[in-house]
């Protein structure tokens, strides 16, 4: 058989060949083309990292007054191929309630859920020492709510959880999330499990048989990364959800890393120590916690290394990287200090974690993905609670009709210009220009709202010889949004006396959205040892009891109208998470009446009156001797029994 010669150009160059190898290169050439698909996978895969207390200044690319000793690579990589957020917020200034509200998208306030732990009758701190008592608030994040894992779900996701995940009374009480929606769950401590007997002791090792070895590049081995990538592997033939709830940089503040502690030593200037306790230097001067960010920092490159170098199975001939949104952001702002030790220092922001004010709040905030242009910085206000209705959008989740969204989806804000705030809009189209924090809570006692360039403050322990000023009002930016210039980011010029008219309206309009809330408000103490008004004129329990499921109490009022009643009961008393909820309560005739749920093991009635003083019958312990802490006292010891 005779073969016809071909001469074709190939590449640039003349070739010569017959007909049949000219069909094969054909052919290859197709099968070729064809494995690198230029149609992008609708569906998104989706990164949620939230690590745990990092402050807005303990990021290097964040640094803007004094410089951080803390080396971060990575975090600095991800906002040079993304958009970095310097007005971002968490939405609350702790934890559990800022967690919830993340994979909820509802208000803290709303769902009455505003700060850690939770689930207790009403009771101050310290009776003898507080003039304000927390209010009831929610121990868990409720089941009714749909969280963004359980929306993915519907829309084809595989969703996965790893590390932390505090959104009930306590770490492994119910609800976990395989119940609120992820397929894969992990729960290790990894590199942030305590080291014992003490911080100098037990560093990790390169040894195959350490549970923390060091990699090739000294770092200690992190479970909860390596659980991580390990969901990643398993499901990359589908879009996946991943919620990387890091640990660090929580205390226990130590590094498993010896070479790491004495390189911040040596970049700090300090001798290495040799008392693991505390640690006195003022500012960022911890050598044990720069070590912690560094190695934060590492893990959260191994995530971002996988994606990079991971071939995407939907997509042939390209990278999981490449269809994939990086969300990087921290539960509240930095952690200053705890007994006895100085962990960082938030400056020029004020104050730092269970505080609503800036370093408190303030949280760095960088997004990443193929619509999201790289290298930006952003001055426009977003929150935690944005990421819900911005994940809906980017993954063309249809949100669940049945929950309510209080952030704003900001994908639009990303993607066109992330300069320009009226591109941020609530669900009814109007352009957001102001946020709200909620923290009745311990010595803070706050509620915040910020209102373009101005932040109100508004005191509730505005009484008492340690008072605070009712309102605090600080101008954090000049011109804001246009040109946004920095003002007093330190919150230290109160202007609410030079502006008076200001502070009121935006008093009013804070009160306005937290009444909207049905927001829960601090009670006043009428076992404080101190003077108080109206502390002489609390009503007193005279008698209780029952009839079947139906409760009561008697008073007597002594010059200050009973206004509100509650009923405070567990259906759990005396287990290790005992849990309290509130019932309805009637106030008529000097009587206090209302039903107890199916299930209510014990009870407390709680009277309101115009002075805003509570009263429990019986009385309540010390929320510091309370709790669901091994070793303390149950809250059911002082209650009545349903028996």
């Amino acid at each position: 058989m005779v073969l016809n010669l071909i001469r074709f150009k190939f590449l640039g160059a003349h070739r010569t060949c017959d007909a049949k190898t000219f069909i094969l290169c054909l052919l290859s050439l197709f099968f070729a083309s064809s494995a690198f698909s230029s149609d992008r996978p609708e569906k998104p895969n989706v990164v949620l990292m939230l690590v745990d207390d990092l402050g807005w200044q303990d990021v290097k690319c964040y640094d803007i007054d004094e410089p951080s000793p803390s080396e971060t690579p990575n975090m600095d990589a991800l906002a040079k191929n993304g958009v970095m957020f310097w007005q971002a917020y968490s939405p609350a200034p702790t934890c559990a309630p800022s967690r919830c509200a993340i994979m909820s998208g509802k208000h803290p306030a709303k769902a009455q859920k505003t700060h850690v732990v939770g689930g207790g009758p009403p009771t101050p701190y310290n009776v003898a020492k507080h003039i304000l008592m927390d209010p009831w608030y929610s121990g868990r994040m409720k089941m009714s709510e749909v969280t963004i894992a359980e929306a993915l779900k519907t829309n084809g996701y595989a969703t996965g959880h790893v590390g932390k995940w505090h959104m009930a009374v306590g770490h492994n009480a119910f609800p976990q999330p395989k119940d609120q929606g992820f397929d894969y769950s992990k729960h290790d401590l990894g590199e942030s499990r305590k080291m014992t007997p003490h911080r100098l002791t037990g560093f990790a090792t390169d040894k195959a048989n350490d549970r923390f070895q060091l990699d090739s590049e000294g770092f200690p081995k992190d479970q909860v990364t390596v659980d991580a990538i390990d969901f990643m592997k398993d499901n990359k033939d589908d879009p996946f959800f991943l919620y990387y709830a890091a640990w660090l940089v929580h205390t226990p503040i130590h590094s498993r890393s010896k070479a790491l502690l004495e390189k911040y030593c040596k970049k700090i200037g300090v001798d290495f120590p040799t008392d693991p306790k505390g640690w006195p230097l003022k500012g960022q001067n911890n050598p044990y916690y720069s070590a912690m960010i560094e190695m934060l920092d590492h893990y959260i490159g191994m995530l971002v290394e996988y994606l990079e170098n991971t071939d995407d199975p939907r997509w042939p001939g390209h990278k999981l990287i490449e269809n994939t949104y990086i969300i990087f952001t921290s539960d509240n702002g930095g952690m200053e200090a705890h007994p006895g030790e100085v962990i960082t220092d938030n400056y020029p922001l004020d104050k730092g974690k269970i505080n609503a004010k800036e370093g408190g709040t303030r949280v760095p905030f960088i997004i990443r993905g193929p619509s999201v242009p790289k290298g930006k910085q952003s001055e426009v206000m977003v929150n935690g609670l944005d990421f819900y209705p911005t994940i809906m959008s980017w993954t063309g989740t249809e949100k669940p009709k049945e929950q309510a969204i209080d952030g704003c989806d900001i994908s639009s804000l990303l993607k066109t210009d992330s300069s320009d705030p009226t591109l941020v809009k609530d669900a009814k189209g109007k352009v957001r220009n102001s946020m709200m924090w909620h923290f009745p809570h311990g010595v803070a006692q706050q509620s915040t709202l910020r209102v373009g360039g101005y932040k109100l403050i508004y005191n509730y322990l505005h009484h008492g010889a340690s008072a605070k000023p009712e309102l605090e009002l600080y101008e954090l930016y000049q011109n804001y949004p246009q040109g946004s210039k920095r003002g007093d980011i330190e919150e230290a010029n109160n202007l609410a006396q030079s502006m008076p008219e200001k502070a009121e309206e935006f008093k009013q309009q804070l009160f306005k959205e937290l009444n909207m809330m049905k927001a829960s408000f601090p009670y006043k103490n009428p076992r404080y040892e101190g003077t108080l008004a109206g502390k002489g004129n609390v009503c007193k329990v005279i008698d209780q009891g029952r009839d079947g499921d139906d409760v009561w109490a008697s008073y007597k009022e002594n010059g200050a109208k009973v206004v509100k009643g509650q009923i405070v009961y567990t259906d759990n008393g005396g287990d290790n998470y005992e849990e309290w909820y509130l019932a309805p309560a009637n106030i008529s005739e000097g009587m206090i009446r209302g039903t107890l749920p199916e299930g209510t093991t014990h009870y407390v009635f709680n009277l309101i009156d115009e002075n805003h003083f509570l009263v429990s019958y019986p009385d309540m312990l010390d929320s510091r001797l309370s709790g669901n802490t091994r070793g303390k006292k149950k809250y059911s010891v002082n209650a009545i029994a349903n028996k």
